[in-house]
């Protein structure tokens, strides 16, 4: 199973290689680039699960250094960053010297933003290791976190490559499954022809999330991502169709702490939010239930993590990317394969959270 596609906007155009076999084609888009030196950048459980075998495929005609992250969001501050491209210095990088990002969104993220700014700009490679980063790798969006939120400091910076190793996948744990998936069903839900459906009747239970059933839904996600990232490269417009989830979801990560609980947990919380206000203000009836219905017998949390106060919830949204003016956008919903950006009031957002809450107390569950 190998699958390459091509993505192309107007400043850049660059592979995303998918399959069993995708790792051999590193040292084919080196060898292309030709630097000077390469700096692999990992974290401590990807390091010491994935490194070596990066490394027996390398070239020897390529030197590198290897630089390693605390694991998860907390790669993504300044400190680690200031220490990345401290590092990148000591060794001699120079602006014909690359990047390896090796690992998830986090390190994808932490690598971009460090390639996008040392040197005004150097190239690098996404090698994305979850599921997750399928997501993270396609579309050039780079960052690191601040306290008062997520990706508030970042720059577009594409990939030369991404190399999506399939077999990397085979280490996740559930959650991690279940994190990187939620991304897909919320490409499921604005691609425009909805693959929700195929899903959902697809996948059944934890189990399901293994293997070689992962190559169609992540091939379909990222045919979403290049859709939208193909029309608008900068998010001037369509392109926020795919923070589907995250307007909720970003202010859950900040308020509980980031590495509390994962992204994609975060984004399919925001998800089911996204569905509440979509029928509230389009009044088309999305079959919510059923949807919750099939996520519970994926695990999936279906509410939001206890003591959070909704006023914070509110304050933190509007600090998110989307908000003009103190004016809170949500991606939502006029059907499936209908994504609409849409201002929506403090009034109404607070009150579809009151209403959710209600909801969850009745069922037996609490927020």
């Amino acid at each position: 199973m190998e699958k390459v596609i091509t993505v192309q906007t107007e400043s850049s155009r660059y592979p995303v290689f998918v399959g069993n076999n995708s790792l051999c084609k590193i040292n084919e888009i080196l060898h292309s680039i030709n630097p000077t030196t390469i700096c692999i950048v990992t974290d401590e459980t990807v390091k010491a699960l994935h490194l070596n075998t990066v490394l027996d495929v390398l070239s020897d005609k390529f030197s590198y250094h290897i630089f390693t992250t605390p694991i998860g969001e907390k790669a993504k501050s300044f400190d680690v960053y200031q220490q990345l491209v401290d590092f990148a210095a000591t060794k001699g990088l120079d602006r014909k010297s690359i990047f390896i990002a090796l690992g998830g969104g986090a390190i994808g993220d932490l690598t971009g933003f460090a390639a996008a700014t040392y040197m005004r700009g150097v190239e690098f490679i996404q090698v994305p290791t979850t599921i997750l980063a399928h997501d993270s790798s396609v579309g050039g969006k780079t960052g690191i976190n601040l306290q008062t939120g997520k990706n508030l400091i970042g720059a577009f910076h594409h990939p030369a490559a991404v190399i999506y190793h399939l077999p990397f996948l085979n280490t996740l744990p559930d959650n991690e499954k279940r994190s990187g998936f939620a991304e897909i069903i919320k490409e499921s839900m604005i691609h425009p022809q909805s693959f929700l459906n195929e899903l959902m009747n697809q996948f059944q239970t934890v189990s399901d999330l293994h293997g070689e059933e992962f190559f169609k839904p992540l091939i379909q996600g990222l045919e979403t991502k290049k859709i939208y990232v193909e029309q608008d490269e900068k998010e001037m417009g369509v392109r926020a169709y795919l923070n589907l989830g995250h307007t909720l979801g970003h202010a859950i990560e900040a308020n509980v702490g980031y590495g509390k609980i994962t992204h994609g947990e975060a984004v399919f919380i925001g998800l089911i939010f996204a569905l509440k206000l979509s029928e509230k203000v389009f009044l088309k009836d999305l079959q919510i239930s059923n949807f919750i219905n099939w996520a519970k017998k994926l695990e999936y949390t279906t509410y939001l993590p206890q003591d959070l106060s909704f006023t914070k919830l509110l304050n933190t949204m509007k600090r998110d990317k989307k908000t003009v003016s103190g004016q809170i956008r949500f991606v939502l919903l006029n059907g499936y394969g209908k994504p609409v950006l849409k201002e929506i009031s403090d009034d109404t957002i607070l009150a579809t959270l009151k209403e959710w809450k209600n909801e969850i107390a009745e069922e037996g569950s609490f927020i």
